[in-house]
């Protein structure tokens, strides 16, 4: 029986692959396909963004195919749970990888986020507080070797920029609203999960992190050893954060390590990043890019175990 299983992440802002044996990696891929294009506002998948999607997948099954792999889990995560009209991706998406995806709640989400994330580190190091900012939600999750606690927030680089910002670059009042916004949502983290304000650790997931260390440390190209357990400072965050939100996207595409599908929707993210540093103290900010994928594949080694 073929060692390898995978898993796939329909998410609001990106499709990804991960393709494993629990130890070691075969495949990794991502794709921007801003699958929550419009949700918050329509409340439905748009044609063209679902069409986007079940392309990828197309070229994941031929992966899929050539690595023999047949256990799978495909996940959806905040657009598809915000969209009346979910159940058509998810027959499409079940056609074209065989298997339909799991419609995850944004509680399971932090969970699986939590178990990518601290793998292989110390429990010494923690308590950790693992923040997934997604395009749609993002969820806190606190704990050393096991969960302690998770909410899910719909604070997200694609929500709130399509909610608040209008301008390029956005106006000082929209940047503020967008603060705001995080502000309110990192009250209800401290109510529901006190014990995250003496968190040792901040972890943070997903690719507003990951682009923010790329751009602090100028990559011309992406480079998984480099951002992998990069440790960004609150200074170098805030420093990046000026930067981008006061430039255009056209500005924004000259920073080596600045993505050309994420330029219009980082300011968003970082808004998130910034304000969790902020309300939390955290003096920096370890970047995994280990997350969901990795907790999915896990559970997958796990089953053929059983």
């Amino acid at each position: 029986m073929n060692d390898l299983v995978a898993a796939i992440d329909c998410g609001t802002n990106s499709t990804r692959l991960l393709i494993g044996d629990g130890i070691n990696t075969t495949e990794r891929r991502m794709t921007i396909t801003r699958l929550g294009q419009g949700v918050d506002s329509s409340g439905v998948l748009n044609k063209e963004a679902i069409g986007r999607v079940a392309k990828v997948l197309e070229e994941y099954r031929e992966i899929l195919d050539t690595y023999q792999v047949e256990r799978i889990r495909m996940t959806a995560t905040s657009a598809a749970r915000d969209a009346s009209n979910s159940k058509d991706f998810f027959d499409l998406a079940e056609r074209i990888i065989g298997v339909r995806p799991e419609l995850l709640s944004g509680i399971e989400e932090g969970r699986l986020s939590f178990a990518g994330a601290t793998r292989g580190l110390d429990p010494k190091d923690g308590p950790f507080l693992v923040v997934d900012i997604g395009g749609g939600s993002t969820e806190f999750v606190l704990g050393e070797q096991e969960v302690q606690g998770v909410i899910s927030c719909d604070i997200g680089c694609v929500r709130l920029t399509e909610q608040w910002i209008e301008h390029d670059p956005p106006l000082p009042e929209e940047l503020t609203s967008c603060l705001s916004i995080v502000e309110s949502h990192l009250d209800d983290v401290k109510r529901e999960i006190p014990e995250s304000r003496n968190a040792a650790t901040f972890i943070g997931l997903a690719g507003t992190v990951s682009c923010t260390a790329a751009v602090e440390q100028g990559l011309q190209e992406y480079d998984r050893e480099k951002i992998h357990h990069f440790r960004l400072t609150k200074e170098a965050v805030e420093d990046v954060f000026r930067t981008l939100a006061t430039e255009t996207k056209t500005q924004r595409l000259e920073n080596p390590g600045m993505e050309e599908e994420r330029s219009d929707v980082i300011v968003g993210g970082l808004c998130v990043l910034v304000k969790v540093m902020r309300s939390f103290g955290f003096q920096e900010c370890l970047v995994s890019e280990t997350d969901i994928l990795d907790g999915l594949i896990s559970s997958l080694v796990s089953q053929g175990r059983l």
